[in-house]
Order: structure tokens, then C-alpha cells, then sequence
């Protein structure tokens, strides 16, 4: 764990607080900030603090020191504020729901961060609970600024003769670089596992099950026999992890524990367990497992590769499509997709180069735009074998941008640049109507918008 993540978390926190506070600066000894406030807007206020912890924040990416940067950071606090002070006037409201889930989040990226719940806790010397209710509230304030945002630019729409112009305004030389990208298609064989598989699997665990009643180790079996890598190298600790982020069978069973008690084995899509209870606290549990997956014997592999092979040659002699096939062999989700794999990062079917995950990577790194590859072996999310066919169907090499390969790219850029407009139009308009005062420290700025009007 690096200093800087650590100062990133420390950060993290104090934007939620709004007192006097103690941090560690990179380039200095630790300093005591003094707050005071530096901007009203209506009956909303900026601070001094708020300034300054994004501020390094800014330092710690990089960013050269200069009294520049915390203008533009104060424009964007005052920016939220106008946006919060009327989402207050116009009643707006975000579930407790909403907040929670958000809040949820944000614990479960710190916590995969730094470790272990235990950990984040213990630097802190907080419980997960005091800190969520540290956050709360600026967390409803982010999402009330988002719903704000979002109503003022909820009819923004860019037609084609607007993204043509767009694109036309940026001089050639400005035009960014696009990566190579690719777009791939899949059909999934997976071999079934066989019941006798399965039972061998049910009668290990059982067997694991026995020796930790009896008074062995449950994290020293779960480290020897465990077949989830992630884990068993912890002594088969999941960490601390709330409902909802595990499988559903296995939540089940396992919030039905009492503290140390070993579950009878259980099955998900992952393959089989038994679950050991460590600790419980409100929604969230510490357990530990051991996982044994049933092997798909060698047979039932060799029948999917041919049954592959055949659909392989059904396609070459266009007898049916690629996304006609998927759609009706597949053992993929992406079936109904026609086959088509979806970036997870980006929600759109365009995936860079280093984006893809190595084994596919490897296959489609050799073959050209609009081959179909030959049955390759693969291992599914859950660690199972299987085979699949692959089809490039298009890859672009590095290039500018431009409006025949990167037109959705160049959409979304013009889209935004018009709800960027939209939002200016509304704070100028707001700004004729609403009381400000900002602090003379602030008053030389090179604002965006009028804060100075007074």
C-alpha cells in the first residue's frame, strides 16, 4: 500500500467533514488549516478547506502549484453549491436508497483497496458504520448535484449535422488519438458436468467438513484444498462483504450462520462449498469457504471441440451466420447478443487492445478483420473449460479521429460540449436572481461565470 493511496483515503475522508483539519501535505510537514468562509451562494457556503483538500489532491496527480488551479477549483464548489441551493428550492430529493448504495460502493472500493474491512477500519480507528455517517450527507449532496444536472440537460439531444460540425470546428491537429480497437464475436461450447463429477465433489467437502468438526484448522484445509485462488491463500477468508455481492445460494447459507459454525455443502455457479462464519455485523459478514469444482471429465470436452468444429464448417459454407449460430448454439449469454462481447468499461461493443482479457487477447492477436477462428480452449468466468469460435469482426489501427470510424465517439464529445452549454446557460440565468458574496482572497480570479456581480 503506497503513501499516496493512503493520503488519497485521508482525503477522501476530510472532504466529507467541515471542521478545522490536521493533514500530511506532500512537499510539507503537517499543517493545521484555519477554515473560514470563502463563498456564499443563496444559503449554501463554500470553505476554505474544501478548497484546499482538493487542492492537494490536484498536487498529489501531478498538477504544478498555482493560484490558477484553486480558482478553477473554487468556481466548480460554487458551481455545486448554485446547483444544490436549487435543488433545495425546487424540492428536489434522492432516496435513502440511492444514497445507501452509493455509500455502499465507496466502503466496498476502499475496502478492496486497502486490504480487508478490518484494515480500513483500523486506520481510521472507526467503525464502517461512524464512517458512512461521516459521508452521508455529502454523499446526498453529490447525488442532488447529479439530479440537478441531469434535469437541466435531460432534453439535450445533437443531431448528425451537429456532430459534423463539430468535428469540423477542432483543427486537424487537435483531433485525438484513437487506439486500436476491435470488435469480437464468440460462441461458447461448454461441457456439461457429469453427475458423477459432481458427487466426487459433494463427498471431498464432506470429507473436509468431518476433519474441521473434529477440530482441525478450517483456514489451514481451505489453504490446502481450497480451489478458489483468490482466496485460499487467505486461509479461505472472503473478508468482510455485505448482501448483495456474493451468490445468492451462498448468502443464503451463509447469513444463516452462527459465529464458527461450518455449513452443509452448498452449490453455485462457481462449483461447491462449505462455509465457515467468523463474524457478523448488521448486513455484512466474514466468512470463510472452501471451494471444490466438479471436472468436466476429458470426454465431454472433446465432444464440445467437435461439436464446434462442425458449426465451425457450417459457417465457412454459409449455410448460417456467425450472430444466427450464437444465437442458437451458444452456451454464452452474449447468444443474445448474436455472440457479440460488450466492454464492461464502456457499455459499447469497442474494446482497445488492453482492454481484453489475455486469452482472448492471444487468440484474436494473430488473426485478420473478418476471419473466424477454429475452436480454442477457453476458461469461463467460474474457472470451467470450455471451447468457443471466435470472429474479429472489425479491428482499426491508431489513428486521428474521424467521423467514419469514431462517429459515436465524436456523438458523444458534441453531445456533451452542447449540455456543457446548456448548464452555462442556466447558471448565468440563475446567477441574475440568486445572493452571492465571495471572499477579496478570490476576487482576481479568471472566472467562467459572474460570481462578482456585487
Amino acid at each position: 500500500m503506497t503513501k499516496n493511496f493512503l493520503l488519497k483515503i485521508n482525503l477522501f475522508l476530510l472532504v466529507f467533514c467541515y471542521n478545522t483539519y490536521v493533514f500530511a501535505q506532500p512537499e510539507s510537514q503537517n499543517i493545521l488549516l484555519i477554515d473560514e468562509v470563502v463563498g456564499i451562494i443563496g444559503n449554501k457556503i463554500v470553505k476554505h478547506s474544501d478548497i484546499e483538500i482538493q487542492y492537494i489532491d490536484y498536487l498529489m496527480q501531478g498538477v504544478t502549484k498555482s493560484t490558477e488551479t484553486r480558482c478553477q477549483i473554487f468556481e466548480q464548489l460554487l458551481l455545486q453549491q448554485l446547483l444544490l441551493n436549487q435543488a433545495e428550492i425546487d424540492s428536489v430529493i434522492v432516496s435513502n436508497s440511492q444514497v445507501e448504495s452509493e455509500l455502499d460502493a465507496r466502503i466496498r472500493y476502499f475496502i478492496n483497496q486497502i486490504g480487508s474491512r478490518d484494515k480500513l477500519e483500523a486506520f481510521y480507528k472507526k467503525s464502517i458504520q461512524e464512517i458512512k455517517n461521516e459521508f452521508r450527507e455529502s454523499v446526498r449532496e453529490k447525488l442532488l448535484v447529479q439530479t440537478m444536472e441531469s434535469r437541466i440537460t435531460r432534453d439535450i439531444k445533437v443531431s448528425p449535422k451537429e456532430v459534423h460540425a463539430f468535428y469540423n470546428r477542432i483543427p486537424e491537429d487537435s483531433l485525438p488519438l484513437i487506439n486500436s480497437e476491435v470488435e469480437v464475436y464468440h460462441i461458447v461450447k461448454q461441457p456439461p458436468v457429469d453427475q458423477e463429477e459432481k458427487n466426487l465433489a459433494i463427498l471431498k467437502l464432506n470429507e473436509l467438513r468431518e476433519r474441521a468438526l473434529k477440530g482441525e484448522d478450517f483456514g489451514t484445509l481451505a489453504y490446502m484444498y481450497s480451489e478458489d485462488p483468490g482466496s485460499a491463500k487467505k486461509n479461505g477468508d472472503l473478508g468482510f462483504t455485505c448482501r448483495g455481492d456474493l451468490f445468492p445460494e451462498f448468502e443464503t447459507a451463509a447469513f444463516a450462520l452462527k459465529q464458527n459454525e461450518i455449513s452443509p455443502v452448498i452449490e453455485t455457479k462457481a462449483g461447491f462449498h462449505i462455509i465457515q462464519m467468523l463474524e457478523r455485523r448488521g448486513e455484512c459478514i466474514n466468512v470463510r469457504h472452501i471451494l471444490i469444482q466438479p471436472k468436466t471429465n476429458l470426454e465431454s470436452l472433446v465432444k464440445a471441440k467437435e461439436f464446434l468444429e462442425n458449426v465451425y464448417a457450417l459457417i465457412k459454407m454459409d449455410s448460417i451466420s456467425f450472430t444466427e449460430a450464437a444465437k442458437r448454439y451458444s452456451d454464452d449469454p452474449t447468444k443474445n447478443n448474436g455472440g457479440l462481447i460488450v466492454n464492461p468499461y464502456t457499455g459499447n461493443s469497442k474494446f482497445e487492445i488492453n482492454d481484453l482479457d489475455p486469452q482472448l487477447f492471444f487468440t484474436i492477436d494473430k488473426m485478420e478483420q473478418g476471419e473466424i477462428s477454429k475452436p480454442v480452449l477457453m476458461k469461463t468466468d467460474d474457472g470451467r473449460q470450455a471451447y468457443r469460435l471466435i470472429y474479429l469482426k472489425t479491428r482499426t489501427v491508431p489513428h486521428r479521429a474521424n467521423l467514419k470510424d469514431d462517429y459515436d465517439k465524436i456523438q458523444s464529445a458534441a453531445l456533451e460540449e452542447k449540455k456543457s452549454k446548456a448548464i452555462a446557460e442556466w447558471v448565468n440565468k440563475k446567477l441574475e436572481n440568486t445572493y452571492i458574496r465571495i471572499s477579496d482572497d478570490y476576487k482576481n480570479c479568471n472566472f467562467m461565470y459572474n460570481w462578482l456581480k456585487y
